[in-house]
């Protein structure tokens, strides 16, 4: 049986990088209804028209809407559920870096935003996803009420060294990490498992364009330290949140896997 037989899921940050990966996985895997999500809908539209040539089976629920507004997280998970019927699993992956400044630099306004679209609204989007899971049927332990997986970082765990300074961001994910494990904890006994994945340097054309300039000069060094000396591909992060998403990860809750080659044992 394929590791997402038959489920639903609902992705953030759908349109590019990790996301689409992990809409791709799912739908490799057997996920039969997914909502897919971004705030670039022209972008999205492209990755959903791509995934549906390739999975023809798969119904695909296309949503562009901003998860920074509470209202249209709430509307977006309410039509998931009316086109579906249930949620079984999410991925809260949407986020952004900012310009990694430090914080005696940064100005108010972009260290508010890296904050609210990487920790404020990952919450908007776990406080209804489980709503919805609170009361839908437990079908046993393999799979329980629903299954959230958050994006977090390796910089939501460690503190970058001294090359790298975007507090912003690092606080944001060590936000995720909190929330992760504060309702992993809260809301396991209702069989809804919550994790998150810990990604260090990923091959996305963001990052590719970044090393391209002078700001990219620490990336690099830093990927000569990562000791399998190499990024890691959109797809080995897509099937780490599909090896969470799916039964063989049954009895973990509350952890943030960690995908960065090794650079966080340094």
């Amino acid at each position: 049986m394929s590791l997402l037989q038959g489920t639903s899921a609902f992705i953030t940050g759908a349109a590019s990088g990790i996301g689409e990966a992990t809409a791709l996985a799912f739908a490799e895997h057997g996920a039969t209804k997914l909502a897919l999500t971004d705030i670039n809908g022209e972008l999205l539209h492209k990755s959903v028209n791509a995934l549906k040539a390739k999975y023809p089976h798969v119904e695909v629920l296309e949503m562009s809407f901003d998860v920074r507004v509470g209202v249209e997280v709430e509307k977006a998970i309410a039509d998931t559920v009316a086109k579906f019927g249930r949620l079984d699993i999410a991925v809260n992956n949407a986020g952004i870096g900012g310009s990694g400044k430090q914080t005696h630099v940064v100005d108010e306004e972009e260290w508010l935003n890296v904050v609210d679209v990487n920790l404020n609204a990952v919450r908007k989007c776990q406080k209804e996803q489980l709503k919805v899971m609170l009361n839908q049927e437990d079908l046993g332990p393999r799979v329980g009420r629903g299954n959230i997986i958050n994006l977090s970082s390796m910089y939501g765990l460690v503190s970058p060294n001294g090359r790298m300074h975007n507090t912003a961001y690092v606080a944001s994910k060590h936000g995720v990490m909190g929330l992760t494990k504060g309702d992993a904890n809260s809301y396991g006994s209702s069989s809804i498992r919550i994790n998150a994945v810990c990604p260090g340097y990923v091959d996305t054309p963001l990052l590719r364009k970044l090393m391209d300039t002078s700001a990219g000069a620490p990336l690099k060094v830093d990927i000569e330290r990562t000791p399998l000396k190499r990024l890691a591909t959109m797809d080995e992060v897509a099937d780490s949140i599909t090896f969470l998403a799916s039964p063989m990860s049954s009895f973990i809750n509350g952890v943030g896997l960690v995908i960065d080659g090794g650079f966080s044992t340094n």
